[in-house]
């Protein structure tokens, strides 16, 4: 019985939220970032726009400077690591997934809910490109333009997200990497 107690006990302190009402991300969570850190050192990451547990579902994803340096990974940068393995780049907290406005050439990526259709299907790939599953001529890409964001000292860096074709020449901004926060 005090067994069991125990148990529930620290299921229950793992499910709080911190002081700030962050939710604590389970260990499966990742940030997708880009592995070319580009002009910010802190490296770009695929952002929701808004800030943290603000952050809109209804608007484009973006690559932002990634939040890692502050020592985690925030609410609106954060991906279910099992579900990227499985084609499906989840963000946990907001109980969304990125989707392809179209599966063509300059498509946005947005949020939606999950429901598996093909412009939800994205695989990472060994190489680092993240690709739709039905069109595989196509990478997720960071714009060559970038503007500043509202804070973060330095000041935070945004670049658009969207697909283009597959070129050597812009694996720079079309090479991505998974990594969790200690």
């Amino acid at each position: 019985m005090k067994k069991l107690l125990l148990l529930l006990l620290f299921i229950s302190c793992n499910n709080q939220s911190n002081e700030n009402d962050e939710p604590i991300l389970n260990q499966q969570t990742v940030e997708v970032y880009l592995l070319n850190t580009l002009n910010d050192s802190r490296g770009y990451c695929i952002d929701m726009m808004g800030y943290k547990n603000n952050a809109d579902i209804n608007k484009s994803l973006q690559a932002h400077s990634c939040y890692s340096y502050q020592g985690e990974i925030s609410v609106d940068q954060g991906f279910d690591k099992d579900k990227i393995v499985n084609e499906e780049f989840y963000v946990s907290h907001f109980k969304v997934c990125m989707e392809a406005d179209k599966i063509e050439q300059s498509s946005a990526l947005k949020l939606n809910s999950c429901d598996k259709n093909n412009k939800q299907k994205f695989i990472l790939q060994n190489d680092g490109k993240i690709q739709p599953k039905t069109d595989l001529k196509l990478c997720l890409t960071v714009s060559e333009n970038f503007s500043e964001g509202g804070g973060g000292t330095p000041t935070h860096l945004i670049r658009t997200l969207t697909l283009e074709n597959c070129n050597d020449g812009l694996s720079s901004k079309q090479k991505w990497g998974i990594r969790k926060v200690n």
